[in-house]
């Protein structure tokens, strides 16, 4: 049934159910009530429902309660306001209760208690939200249910991450690049458990694409990650040698900055007292003599005589031996083993997109060459196994409109097994 209250946040003439993405919260109702019971309110009736309710669930070995032995744990509570909280979880169906009076967590009380508890493991670590969420896709994947949503979370976070690694780099601070490498220090093993969970989604022939194409570019961004380190200490190498050293004492710029960063407000304006002025003295410290001297050099054109000569120095022969890079045929090679394993017919857009644009046309390109046949294709490499595989490919007139990575619209065809074609 459709709660009469979204009407007040839709756009005129929309219906609720109109709108696909209300579907999967709206038929999680029965659970989102359960947390909507438990933090509304102020802030003391929620830690107090938290409370109860953790504390009822905390018993395995007997796992129902009843009042009297509820009101001996909670002595420390006011009685009327724990009836009040156990009366608001059990009209809610967090608790159940029995026919004998006793109580007990209800099947949405005790998923609810185990998301919290879960949330707070992890709450005691740094940056938690990597570790939630790669703790979260490794049970997925235990039990056979990973989407492409719990991908796309994983993937953000490390984009998140990545941005903030960029940021603190670019800044130049060296406390910022130092605790931006603590940072990445403390997820090392959430990144390590992130390429176990995606080699063994890669390693399955039988992948759904949605899944494959997201895991890869999760892929891609651990590799950035992963070479982030190096920048951090390019950077750190960088600082050191502009470092400023206060005369023979030892005590460095950074060990001052370190310094002032320890105190607290108070002190800082303590310092500052009868260190700044109101308005700059602009004191002149040169007297008569000077003066004339600086008029006389100036008269005899000694400052244009002594000017710096900028010009350029002569240029240099570019090195002739210069390595060049190695061609990346990853993206080939993935193609290949995807096509290998092509059960049927699949539509051209299916084959080709993943990843973005560039990478998609990268693999059209390529399935215009398979299309070429065995006999166009050179004996070795890549790229003679691509067009030596069993496959056909048939390019169209028209445009079909695809609208989703980056990709608008792309030439209508089909990749088939020569084996499903000749069934």
């Amino acid at each position: 049934m459709t709660d009469p209250f979204l009407s007040d946040f839709l756009a005129a003439g929309v219906d609720a159910d109109e709108v696909p993405e209300l579907a999967a919260l709206a038929s999680a109702r029965p659970l989102l009530d359960a947390f909507i019971t438990l933090f509304r309110g102020t802030e003391a009736e929620v830690l107090m429902r938290l409370l109860v309710l953790r504390e009822i669930g905390r018993e395995a070995d007997s796992p129902r309660w009843s009042p009297e032995a509820l009101r001996a744990r909670f002595t420390y509570l006011d009685p009327v306001k724990l009836e009040t909280v156990l009366k608001r979880l059990r009209d809610n169906a967090l608790l159940a209760i029995g026919e004998d009076g006793h109580y007990a967590l209800s099947d949405i009380g005790r998923n609810a208690v185990a998301a919290i508890a879960m949330l707070l493991r992890f709450g005691e670590e740094e940056d938690a939200e990597l570790g939630f969420l790669t703790a979260q896709l490794a049970g997925l994947q235990a039990v056979g249910s990973i989407t492409p949503e719990a991908l796309g979370h994983l993937l953000s976070k490390l984009n998140d991450l990545t941005w903030h690694f960029e940021e603190a780099i670019a800044s130049g601070s060296e406390f910022r690049i130092l605790d931006a490498r603590r940072r990445l220090s403390a997820n090392g093993r959430w990144l390590e458990r992130g390429t176990d969970i995606l080699n063994t989604l890669l390693a399955d022939p039988e992948v759904d694409f949605d899944i494959a194409r997201i895991a890869q570019r999760i892929g891609l961004a651990q590799s950035r990650l992963a070479r982030v380190d190096a920048a951090f200490q390019r950077a750190l190498n960088k600082i050191e040698s502009q470092r400023v050293t206060l005369g023979a004492s030892g005590i460095s710029s950074s060990d001052v900055s370190a310094w002032l960063r320890s105190l607290d407000a108070p002190t800082l304006a303590g310092l500052a007292v009868d260190a700044f002025a109101a308005v700059p003295e602009l004191a002149l410290l040169a007297g008569g003599h000077e003066l004339l001297d600086r008029a006389e050099s100036q008269l005899e054109g000694e400052a244009a005589a002594a000017a710096v000569d900028a010009s350029l120095p002569p240029p240099d022969a570019a090195g002739a031996d210069v390595t060049l890079q190695a061609e990346d045929l990853r993206l080939l090679e993935h193609l290949i083993h995807r096509l290998e394993a092509l059960p049927a017919p699949q539509p051209l857009q299916n084959v080709v997109a993943g990843g973005g644009f560039a990478p998609a046309s990268y693999r059209l390109s390529l399935l215009a060459l398979l299309a070429d046949g065995a006999e166009a294709g050179p004996e070795d490499g890549p790229v003679g196994s691509l067009m030596r595989l069993p496959m056909d490919v048939t390019f169209g007139d028209t445009l079909t409109p695809v609208g989703e990575d980056e990709i608008a619209a792309i030439t209508l065809g089909e990749v088939r097994p020569r084996a499903a074609a000749r069934a």
